[in-house]
């Protein structure tokens, strides 16, 4: 358990990064020391409520980040197969360390654009290897609950960098140098502890390290645990997939592995559609535009944290009992109503006769509805797309396809949030209209092509798609023919 949570720590990193920048792209010290003209427009930007932030150089401060973690995410591919998932959490907690401080000393857009994507890189190592490491070293029956455990650090890390930002906005001048600098202390907890972590055992099976994986697999079940039958379907399970360890791309492709490819694609980009964007990043903009000060948006961006780690630690003690579909469809369906209900308060109160905010009883109700849709997504999509995703591949494809499914994501979050403050000054109220649109389509996705996957060894994953109604067509074919092939 102690490695499990070591492993899920790396997600500190991330969300400490997400949460920050949100809020300090809206601190006025930061502003003032970047970016003076959106300033100044704040100021003259009665005309329209919806486009106080709109400038492209502000949002790829924020972007730049993700751009770097999609190209660093495939090379992660590369990296965990030859040294391991323990190394690779190494290398992305020191990349994510000096980009932190290169952000804290910054002094041109430049140098924090340099910072961001060394903080990228980092992030999109860990977020390949972390996962990864989670499912291959959790029992099977409890496997939903550990791999979640991530996602919890990555909420703990948003919330903590959010308190941070609320406490160092009102600091003249400096303020967000220290917001930007604290990510150095969880980047130092990830790589101080992937120091004193074993690799999974199947990356040292993979690797010919037999005796280490077997130190490691009995020191992860418990020194009174006969793990041999467990270790010798992890070697039958390697043995295949070394057989196969090229053209794990070209497999992707095939017939047999359909099911693998369309769900490593779908789910990193129905979750970017989800809105996610405004919940995890914009946020505090988001309060800022209904009429909220700095200090309340970041306030307000705070509760949004709180309430997403609360829904994230319900769903690590229910996914195991209830099953992924259930909370997909679930979560699903509430999104999609309170994406519609803020759309229409926003629609009626904000921007009216040529106010530049709304009431306050209505910004409150905005909060409040964000926090109800975040409640349904951190029990859900939010959670669950790291359980899935580290979850459906064999083993000669788990890497590689884990790799893709993060670069699809980064690379869609890079496009999000630098397009998504333009979205917002152009499609005003109907942005939670397009957002519940995608809500609606994902969750008749995964109604109808996501099979039940709680409880399910790693190893008899196969079995699942071979039962499901739609996808048996291309496993059992796939697996015919090859059998015919080889007879």
């Amino acid at each position: 358990m102690a490695i499990c949570l070591m492993a899920a720590s790396c997600g500190l990193i991330y969300g400490y990064q997400v949460g920050v920048a949100g809020g300090v792209t809206q601190m006025e010290s930061f502003l003032k020391k970047f970016f003076p003209e959106v300033l100044s427009g704040m100021k003259s930007a009665k005309h329209d409520a919806y486009c106080k932030y709109n400038n492209q150089l502000l949002t790829a401060f924020t972007s730049s980040m993700y751009i770097a973690s999609s190209l660093s995410s495939l090379v992660a591919s590369r990296v965990t197969r030859m040294v391991g998932r323990q190394a690779v959490m190494l290398i992305g907690g020191i990349l994510f360390l000096i980009g932190s401080v290169i952000n804290a000393a910054a002094v041109s857009i430049a140098m924090l654009i340099i910072g961001q994507m060394l903080l990228g890189f980092g992030v999109g190592f860990t977020t390949q290897a972390a996962p990864l490491y989670i499912a291959e070293t959790s029992p099977a029956r409890w496997r939903g609950a550990f791999t979640m455990g991530y996602h919890i650090f990555v909420c703990t890390g948003s919330v903590v960098a959010t308190v941070v930002n609320y406490l160092t906005n009102p600091i003249p001048d400096w303020g967000w140098r220290i917001s930007l600098g604290i990510a150095a202390v969880p980047a130092s907890i990830v790589t101080v502890g992937a120091l004193f972590v074993t690799d999974s055992p199947s990356s040292l099976v993979f690797r010919g390290k037999m005796d280490k994986a077997r130190t490691s697999l009995q020191s992860i079940r418990g020194s009174g645990v006969n793990i041999e039958a467990e270790l010798k379907d992890m070697v039958s399970t390697v043995e295949a997939a070394s057989r196969n360890e090229e053209g794990a791309f070209k497999r992707l492709r095939s017939k047999g592995y359909r099911p693998c490819s369309v769900m490593m694609v779908a789910i990193p980009v129905f979750f970017q559609l989800t809105g996610m964007v405004v919940v995890f990043v914009f946020a505090p903009v988001l309060f800022r535009t209904v009429g909220f000060n700095s200090q309340k948006a970041i306030l307000g961006s705070a509760i949004i944290y709180l309430v997403t780690l609360f829904a994230v630690v319900i769903s690590t003690f229910v996914v195991d009992r209830f099953g992924r579909r259930f909370l997909f469809l679930v979560g699903g369906i509430s999104m999609m109503l309170f994406q519609v209900l803020v759309s229409w308060i926003l629609a009626e109160h904000l921007g009216k006769h040529n106010a530049v905010t709304m009431t306050r009883n209505y910004a409150v109700a905005v909060l409040v509805l964000m926090c109800l849709y975040t409640f349904s997504l951190g029990l859900s999509w939010d959670s669950l797309k790291w359980v899935i995703l580290s979850e459906i591949h064999p083993m000669d494809t788990r890497s590689v396809g884990q790799a893709v499914s993060m670069s699809i994501s980064f690379v869609i979050s890079f496009v999000q949030a630098q397009v998504f403050t333009t979205l917002l000054c152009h499609l005003k109220f109907g942005i939670f209209v397009f957002f519940a649109g995608w809500v609606l389509a994902m969750t008749a996705f995964i109604a109808i092509f996501l099979p039940e996957t709680k409880g399910v060894p790693l190893e008899a994953m196969q079995v699942v798609w071979a039962q499901h109604w739609y996808w048996r067509r291309f496993v059992v074919q796939d697996a015919k023919n090859e059998l015919d092939s080889s007879g």
